[in-house]
């Protein structure tokens, strides 16, 4: 299977920087979103941290980088963080939340800790694959509350994991089959705090997924967004889709990989 993937990070309407970091490289199947805490400084470093490490992992094990691979790449990033954190900025919080997506020939696997967020958009049906580490998703599975209710409670930006803070950090993660067609969203909160599963939705079922990632960040924006905003969409490909790439030069070629901060 072949993918595409479309990829934006925005101070967003209020911050005055932004703690919000990616990487993509659709070639090798690997993405990541970090969402940095912990102050100007702190933030903008754990989620440069992460996007780093997985960078350097992923150079140096080049395409046969695997799942376990990134998880280990991970966990080195933690490492990074916390070494940073005891050296630099002693007594500061420092931290990161982090989705990564990582699909090999017709398997995709999700790794997360915090309240970074992966969906699933198949057959016109938006599935959350993630759940988020946070204080309101506890008590969403202990029935004090609905969906609903977490999405806009005063806690819901209240985490209970991230990247940095132990020394041997809870990672959860999901697989799955992968299917022609299939559109990935991998999000930072001030994204999924923004809209709601419904919204995000009718903007994935949209075309071309560069246009989607625009109207996300426009529509972000003008709700006036509080947080930074971060937003990959992969797609992976039809044999259809594939055959009107190849009929149109222009459209044959796919984004390399690139990281923002």
């Amino acid at each position: 299977m072949r993918y595409s993937s479309a990829q934006f990070t925005h101070t967003g309407a209020v911050r005055d920087h932004n703690e919000d970091a990616y990487v993509a490289f659709p070639e090798d199947g690997l993405w990541v979103v970090a969402d940095g805490m912990g102050g100007h400084q702190a933030g903008e470093v754990a989620s440069r941290l992460i996007c780093d490490t997985v960078c350097s992992e992923r150079q140096r094990h080049g395409s046969s980088m695997s799942v376990d691979d990134l998880e280990q790449a991970i966990y080195l990033a933690n490492q990074r963080i916390r070494k940073y954190g005891d050296e630099q900025l002693p007594g500061a919080t420092l931290g990161s939340t982090m989705v990564a997506l990582k699909i090999t020939d017709d398997r995709y696997n999700i790794l997360w800790i915090g309240d970074s967020r992966a969906y699933l958009l198949r057959e016109s049906r938006l599935q959350r694959l993630s759940k988020d580490h946070s204080q309101v998703a506890d008590l969403v599975e202990q029935g004090v509350l609905s969906e609903e209710e977490a999405e806009s409670h005063p806690l819901a930006n209240v985490i209970t994991r991230a990247l940095g803070v132990e020394t041997n950090p809870a990672i959860d993660s999901v697989e799955g089959k992968v299917l022609p067609g299939d559109r990935f969203l991998l999000c930072t909160d001030g994204i999924s705090r923004e809209f709601e599963r419904e919204e995000l939705e009718q903007f994935l079922m949209e075309e071309p997924i560069d246009d989607i990632n625009q109207a996300l960040r426009h529509a972000a924006l003008v709700k006036g967004c509080r947080d930074n905003i971060t937003s990959i969409i992969v797609q992976v490909e039809s044999p259809m889709r594939l055959t009107g790439l190849a009929d149109n030069a222009k459209d044959s070629t796919f984004p390399l990989g690139q990281w923002n901060f």
